[in-house]
Protein backbone atom coordinates (compact mmCIF):
# COMPACT_ATOMS: atom_id res chain seq x y z
CA UNK A 1 0.00 0.00 0.00
CA UNK A 2 1.26 3.27 -0.58
CA UNK A 3 2.04 5.47 2.21
CA UNK A 4 -0.63 7.83 4.25
CA UNK A 5 -0.43 11.22 4.78
CA UNK A 6 -1.03 12.21 8.51
CA UNK A 7 -3.28 14.77 7.52
CA UNK A 8 -5.23 13.00 5.49
CA UNK A 9 -6.76 10.74 8.91
CA UNK A 10 -9.86 12.66 9.74
CA UNK A 11 -13.15 11.10 9.42
CA UNK A 12 -16.08 11.89 7.68
CA UNK A 13 -19.20 9.88 7.01
CA UNK A 14 -19.17 10.27 2.94
CA UNK A 15 -16.39 11.18 1.08
CA UNK A 16 -18.62 12.34 -1.96
CA UNK A 17 -21.89 14.08 -0.65
CA UNK A 18 -24.41 15.63 -3.55
CA UNK A 19 -27.39 17.12 -2.76
CA UNK A 20 -30.24 18.52 -5.18
CA UNK A 21 -27.57 19.39 -8.06
CA UNK A 22 -28.92 21.03 -11.25
CA UNK A 23 -26.43 21.88 -14.09
CA UNK A 24 -27.68 23.90 -17.12
CA UNK A 25 -25.31 24.22 -20.32
CA UNK A 26 -25.54 26.22 -23.25
CA UNK A 27 -28.92 27.32 -22.09
CA UNK A 28 -30.21 23.72 -21.54
CA UNK A 29 -30.69 21.75 -18.26
CA UNK A 30 -28.57 18.94 -18.53
CA UNK A 31 -28.40 17.37 -15.01
CA UNK A 32 -31.53 17.96 -12.22
CA UNK A 33 -31.94 17.25 -8.90
CA UNK A 34 -28.94 14.50 -7.94
CA UNK A 35 -28.79 13.22 -4.91
CA UNK A 36 -25.80 11.30 -4.60
CA UNK A 37 -23.32 9.49 -1.21
CA UNK A 38 -20.27 7.74 -1.62
CA UNK A 39 -18.61 6.36 1.15
CA UNK A 40 -14.87 5.28 2.11
CA UNK A 41 -13.77 2.38 -0.24
CA UNK A 42 -16.94 1.95 -2.65
CA UNK A 43 -16.52 1.38 -6.40
CA UNK A 44 -19.26 3.16 -8.17
CA UNK A 45 -20.16 2.91 -11.42
CA UNK A 46 -21.95 5.37 -13.49
CA UNK A 47 -23.91 4.74 -16.71
CA UNK A 48 -26.39 6.42 -19.15
CA UNK A 49 -26.74 7.12 -22.86
CA UNK A 50 -25.02 9.76 -24.10
CA UNK A 51 -25.74 13.04 -23.73
CA UNK A 52 -27.33 11.77 -20.30
CA UNK A 53 -25.30 14.16 -18.17
CA UNK A 54 -21.80 11.77 -16.72
CA UNK A 55 -19.50 14.23 -17.31
CA UNK A 56 -21.06 17.14 -16.34
CA UNK A 57 -22.04 15.33 -13.17
CA UNK A 58 -17.70 14.84 -12.96
CA UNK A 59 -17.09 18.18 -13.15
CA UNK A 60 -19.27 19.48 -11.24
CA UNK A 61 -18.29 17.30 -8.09
CA UNK A 62 -14.98 18.59 -9.73
CA UNK A 63 -15.49 22.00 -9.28
CA UNK A 64 -14.81 22.83 -12.88
CA UNK A 65 -18.29 23.32 -13.45
CA UNK A 66 -20.76 25.78 -11.79
CA UNK A 67 -24.10 24.11 -10.12
CA UNK A 68 -27.03 25.99 -10.87
CA UNK A 69 -28.77 24.88 -7.79
CA UNK A 70 -27.76 22.69 -4.94
CA UNK A 71 -24.23 21.72 -3.24
CA UNK A 72 -21.10 19.27 -3.76
CA UNK A 73 -19.23 18.21 -0.59
CA UNK A 74 -16.28 15.98 -1.01
CA UNK A 75 -14.44 14.97 2.59
CA UNK A 76 -16.74 17.90 4.03
CA UNK A 77 -16.04 20.33 2.26
CA UNK A 78 -16.61 22.15 -1.46
CA UNK A 79 -14.90 21.31 -4.63
CA UNK A 80 -11.01 22.52 -4.91
CA UNK A 81 -10.58 23.47 -0.99
CA UNK A 82 -7.30 23.70 -0.06
CA UNK A 83 -7.91 21.16 2.56
CA UNK A 84 -8.58 18.61 -0.28
CA UNK A 85 -4.91 19.31 -2.16
CA UNK A 86 -3.76 16.07 -2.86
CA UNK A 87 -6.84 14.24 -1.93
CA UNK A 88 -8.40 13.47 -5.04
CA UNK A 89 -7.60 12.59 -8.26
CA UNK A 90 -9.20 12.99 -11.51
CA UNK A 91 -8.30 10.31 -14.97
CA UNK A 92 -9.94 12.31 -17.88
CA UNK A 93 -10.98 10.73 -20.69
CA UNK A 94 -8.24 12.09 -23.18
CA UNK A 95 -5.65 11.48 -20.49
CA UNK A 96 -3.69 8.53 -21.95
CA UNK A 97 -4.39 9.73 -25.42
CA UNK A 98 -0.35 11.46 -25.53
CA UNK A 99 1.03 12.61 -28.85
CA UNK A 100 2.77 9.59 -30.11
CA UNK A 101 6.18 11.75 -30.46
CA UNK A 102 6.25 12.73 -26.67
CA UNK A 103 9.38 11.35 -25.21
CA UNK A 104 8.17 10.32 -21.87
CA UNK A 105 8.87 7.13 -20.31
CA UNK A 106 5.97 5.58 -17.55
CA UNK A 107 8.16 6.44 -14.96
CA UNK A 108 8.70 9.57 -15.38
CA UNK A 109 4.99 9.93 -16.22
CA UNK A 110 3.84 8.30 -13.08
CA UNK A 111 6.66 10.71 -11.04
CA UNK A 112 4.46 13.98 -12.22
CA UNK A 113 1.76 12.86 -10.24
CA UNK A 114 4.23 12.26 -6.97
CA UNK A 115 5.05 16.15 -7.39
CA UNK A 116 2.71 18.74 -6.09
CA UNK A 117 2.86 22.27 -4.57
CA UNK A 118 4.04 20.66 -1.08
CA UNK A 119 6.85 19.18 -2.49
CA UNK A 120 7.79 21.09 -5.84
CA UNK A 121 10.50 23.54 -3.98
CA UNK A 122 12.06 21.01 -1.53
CA UNK A 123 10.96 17.71 -2.40
CA UNK A 124 12.39 14.43 -0.53
CA UNK A 125 13.75 12.43 -3.63
CA UNK A 126 13.80 9.11 -1.46
CA UNK A 127 10.01 9.85 -0.34
CA UNK A 128 8.82 10.31 -3.90
CA UNK A 129 10.84 7.39 -5.30
CA UNK A 130 9.71 5.11 -3.17
CA UNK A 131 5.94 6.16 -4.11
CA UNK A 132 6.71 6.28 -8.03
CA UNK A 133 7.97 2.66 -7.22
CA UNK A 134 4.78 1.50 -5.30
CA UNK A 135 2.32 2.92 -7.85
CA UNK A 136 3.97 1.15 -10.86
CA UNK A 137 4.11 -1.97 -8.80
CA UNK A 138 0.04 -1.42 -8.22
CA UNK A 139 -0.78 -1.49 -11.74
CA UNK A 140 1.89 -4.07 -12.53
CA UNK A 141 3.88 -2.10 -14.71
CA UNK A 142 7.25 -2.71 -13.21
CA UNK A 143 9.07 -4.69 -16.66
CA UNK A 144 7.81 -1.25 -18.63
CA UNK A 145 8.89 1.57 -16.42
CA UNK A 146 11.49 2.49 -18.22
CA UNK A 147 9.69 2.31 -21.97
CA UNK A 148 8.49 5.43 -23.99
CA UNK A 149 4.60 5.46 -22.85
CA UNK A 150 4.04 5.84 -26.63
CA UNK A 151 5.31 2.82 -27.29
CA UNK A 152 2.73 0.89 -24.74
CA UNK A 153 -0.90 -0.95 -25.75
CA UNK A 154 -3.72 1.13 -24.86
CA UNK A 155 -4.48 -1.07 -21.50
CA UNK A 156 -0.91 -0.41 -20.60
CA UNK A 157 -1.40 3.51 -21.11
CA UNK A 158 -4.34 3.20 -18.98
CA UNK A 159 -2.72 1.51 -16.14
CA UNK A 160 -0.05 4.47 -16.65
CA UNK A 161 -2.48 7.54 -16.22
CA UNK A 162 -3.87 5.93 -13.24
CA UNK A 163 -0.60 4.65 -11.90
CA UNK A 164 0.28 8.70 -12.18
CA UNK A 165 -2.93 9.40 -10.21
CA UNK A 166 -1.79 6.54 -7.46
CA UNK A 167 1.70 8.68 -7.09
CA UNK A 168 -0.58 11.83 -6.09
CA UNK A 169 -1.31 9.82 -2.94
CA UNK A 170 -5.39 10.31 -3.88
CA UNK A 171 -7.67 8.66 -1.77
CA UNK A 172 -10.73 9.69 -4.16
CA UNK A 173 -10.15 8.51 -7.95
CA UNK A 174 -12.57 10.15 -10.48
CA UNK A 175 -12.15 8.24 -13.86
CA UNK A 176 -13.90 9.20 -17.58
CA UNK A 177 -14.22 6.29 -19.85
CA UNK A 178 -11.19 4.94 -19.12
CA UNK A 179 -11.84 1.60 -20.95
CA UNK A 180 -12.23 3.45 -24.51
CA UNK A 181 -9.86 2.31 -26.45
CA UNK A 182 -8.64 -0.67 -25.45
CA UNK A 183 -9.05 -4.73 -25.62
CA UNK A 184 -10.91 -6.91 -24.02
CA UNK A 185 -8.11 -8.69 -22.33
CA UNK A 186 -6.38 -5.47 -21.33
CA UNK A 187 -10.13 -4.45 -19.93
CA UNK A 188 -10.96 -6.72 -17.55
CA UNK A 189 -7.33 -6.72 -16.06
CA UNK A 190 -7.84 -3.02 -15.66
CA UNK A 191 -11.44 -3.60 -14.08
CA UNK A 192 -9.48 -6.14 -11.73
CA UNK A 193 -7.45 -3.66 -10.84
CA UNK A 194 -9.39 -1.14 -9.78
CA UNK A 195 -11.62 -3.49 -7.31
CA UNK A 196 -7.96 -4.52 -6.24
CA UNK A 197 -7.72 -0.53 -5.38
CA UNK A 198 -10.74 -0.39 -3.24
CA UNK A 199 -10.55 -3.74 -1.64
CA UNK A 200 -6.61 -3.64 -0.77
CA UNK A 201 -5.48 0.01 -0.75
CA UNK A 202 -8.82 1.68 0.51
CA UNK A 203 -9.53 3.78 -2.17
CA UNK A 204 -12.42 5.13 -3.22
CA UNK A 205 -13.23 5.09 -7.10
CA UNK A 206 -16.46 6.80 -8.98
CA UNK A 207 -15.93 5.70 -12.47
CA UNK A 208 -18.36 6.79 -15.74
CA UNK A 209 -18.45 4.05 -18.56
CA UNK A 210 -20.91 3.28 -21.10
CA UNK A 211 -19.52 -0.19 -21.07
CA UNK A 212 -22.88 -1.20 -19.00
CA UNK A 213 -21.76 -4.94 -19.15
CA UNK A 214 -18.25 -4.23 -17.48
CA UNK A 215 -20.09 -1.75 -14.97
CA UNK A 216 -22.17 -4.98 -13.94
CA UNK A 217 -19.10 -7.44 -13.82
CA UNK A 218 -16.78 -4.77 -11.41
CA UNK A 219 -18.42 -2.02 -9.72
CA UNK A 220 -19.88 -2.44 -6.30
CA UNK A 221 -22.56 -0.19 -7.08
CA UNK A 222 -24.57 1.17 -9.60
CA UNK A 223 -26.14 4.34 -10.66
CA UNK A 224 -27.88 5.02 -14.34
CA UNK A 225 -27.94 8.71 -15.35
CA UNK A 226 -30.44 10.24 -17.97
CA UNK A 227 -30.78 13.73 -16.70
CA UNK A 228 -31.39 12.63 -13.04
CA UNK A 229 -30.45 9.29 -11.47
CA UNK A 230 -33.00 6.41 -12.99
CA UNK A 231 -30.92 3.78 -10.59
CA UNK A 232 -28.86 3.95 -7.85
CA UNK A 233 -28.49 0.43 -6.10
CA UNK A 234 -25.89 -2.67 -6.22
CA UNK A 235 -25.29 -3.96 -9.62
CA UNK A 236 -27.15 -7.48 -8.71
CA UNK A 237 -29.78 -5.27 -7.93
CA UNK A 238 -29.98 -3.21 -11.49
CA UNK A 239 -33.45 -3.91 -14.03
CA UNK A 240 -33.55 -6.39 -16.68
CA UNK A 241 -33.35 -4.47 -20.22
CA UNK A 242 -36.83 -3.97 -20.40
CA UNK A 243 -37.20 -2.43 -17.63
CA UNK A 244 -34.49 0.05 -18.38
CA UNK A 245 -36.32 0.94 -21.51
CA UNK A 246 -39.37 1.69 -19.08
CA UNK A 247 -36.70 3.91 -16.83
CA UNK A 248 -36.02 5.79 -19.75
CA UNK A 249 -39.69 6.17 -21.40
CA UNK A 250 -39.25 4.43 -24.24
CA UNK A 251 -42.58 2.87 -24.94
CA UNK A 252 -42.64 -0.73 -27.30
CA UNK A 253 -43.54 -0.33 -30.78
CA UNK A 254 -44.68 -3.44 -31.40
CA UNK A 255 -47.95 -5.68 -30.42
CA UNK A 256 -48.01 -8.97 -28.56
CA UNK A 257 -47.49 -10.74 -31.91
CA UNK A 258 -43.80 -8.69 -32.33
CA UNK A 259 -45.24 -7.42 -35.58
CA UNK A 260 -45.45 -3.60 -35.91
CA UNK A 261 -49.29 -2.13 -35.30
CA UNK A 262 -49.26 -0.39 -38.20
CA UNK A 263 -47.74 -2.66 -41.18
CA UNK A 264 -47.53 -0.48 -44.62
CA UNK A 265 -48.91 -1.77 -47.73
CA UNK A 266 -46.03 -3.60 -49.83
CA UNK A 267 -44.40 -1.18 -52.33
CA UNK A 268 -44.14 -2.94 -55.82
CA UNK A 269 -41.29 -1.66 -57.63
CA UNK A 270 -41.00 -2.02 -61.31
CA UNK A 271 -37.42 -2.26 -62.93
CA UNK A 272 -37.22 0.30 -65.86
CA UNK A 273 -36.15 -0.99 -69.45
Amino acid sequence: MLAQNPRKMEVFDYVLEVKDLSVIRSGKLVISDIDLKISKGEFVGIAGPNGSGKTTLLLSILGILEANSGRVRIYGCEPMCRSNDGRISWVSQAASNLPNNLRITVRELVKLGAISSRNMFFPNRNRINSIVDKAIEMVELKDVEHTDVARLSGGQRQRAVIARALASEADFIILDEPLVGIDREARSSLLKLLDGLCHDAGKTILMVSHDLAAILQTAHRMIYLEESIKFDGETSEFPELTEIAELRGIKPVHDESGKNQQTPEPVLIREEM
